[in-house]
């Protein structure tokens, strides 16, 4: 790939990697009690099965972490016991969960919740573990070793949107840049420029500043110190400004389905 494959920020093409029907997922009735149903679901990104490990994805490397400890925090300790969140079929599912609030199920009894023991009550699955690596399974990742392209992917689907999502985009951008110095506003201007220059162009014009004013030249940057020598260019523009108007109301009904296929937000 041409770029990082775990950098959230960019897409795997679908010409590139073509999607795969792998089967249907039918809903086919509405939650009979929404509290127990839906409020009490507790999905976590850190529950696999085995043969399933996790990527460096920054965003996914926190949910591992977050997922559960918000659901102890909403749910309790337990969570895996109410009904929604339990395996289906299975009456006493066994775990190494034990003690804890709101524990309801008699807590496994007497039986042990250990391993290894001299009971037999557990025994390491030694296929199902995951082989060791070496060095351990910390590792870091520097994302700009070989990836500096942050405007070809924005480029692209800037060209995929229609001329009235184009002209969305703009006043939105405008719109939350609210009160940024002027300096901010040339420095976004410039990295939309890259994108693609009628974004650029469609950014400064719903921001009120005549293009020819912001310094197009700069280099945008293969590596940390020319992107900051760009970031802190024109230290002169470092001055306050106004937000420009709310905007316009837009039509926001849109079809209740978008065919993948067709998708113009999936490249």
């Amino acid at each position: 790939m041409q770029t990082n494959p775990f950098d959230l920020t960019k897409m795997w093409h679908k010409k590139d990697f073509p999607l795969l029907p792998v089967g249907e997922f039918e809903l086919n009735r509405n939650p009979a009690n929404y509290f127990a149903e839906v409020e009490q679901a507790a999905f976590n990104p850190a529950s696999v099965v085995p043969g399933i490990s996790f990527s460096p994805d920054r965003m996914l490397q926190g949910r591992l972490f977050s997922y559960g400890d918000a659901q102890r925090y909403r749910l309790g300790v337990n969570h895996a016991q109410i009904p929604v969140n339990s395996p289906k079929g299975v009456d006493h599912p066994h775990s190494y969960h034990r003690d804890g609030a709101m524990r309801v199920d008699g807590n496994a009894g007497s039986e042990l919740h250990y391993e290894p023991n001299s009971y037999g009550n557990w025994q390491e699955a030694a296929e199902h573990e995951l082989p060791l690596e070496d060095g351990g399974g910390i590792y870091r990742y520097d994302f700009r070793e070989d990836d500096h392209d942050y405007y070809t992917q924005p480029g692209e689907l800037f060209r995929a949107m229609t001329p009235e999502q184009q002209q969305v985009l703009f006043e939105n951008t405008a719109r939350n840049m609210g009160d940024s110095t002027l300096q901010i506003k040339h420095r976004h201007i410039f990295r939309c420029y890259q994108a693609d220059p009628d974004y650029g162009k469609g950014v400064a014009d719903a921001l009120k500043i005549n293009l020819d004013t912001v310094d197009l030249s700069l280099d945008p940057g293969t590596s940390r110190e020319k992107w900051r020598a760009a970031n802190n260019a024109h230290p002169e523009l470092n001055q306050p400004t106004h937000p420009i108007d709310s905007g316009r109301e837009i039509d926001t009904n849109g079809p209740d389905y978008i065919d993948p296929e067709t998708d113009p937000w999936l490249l």
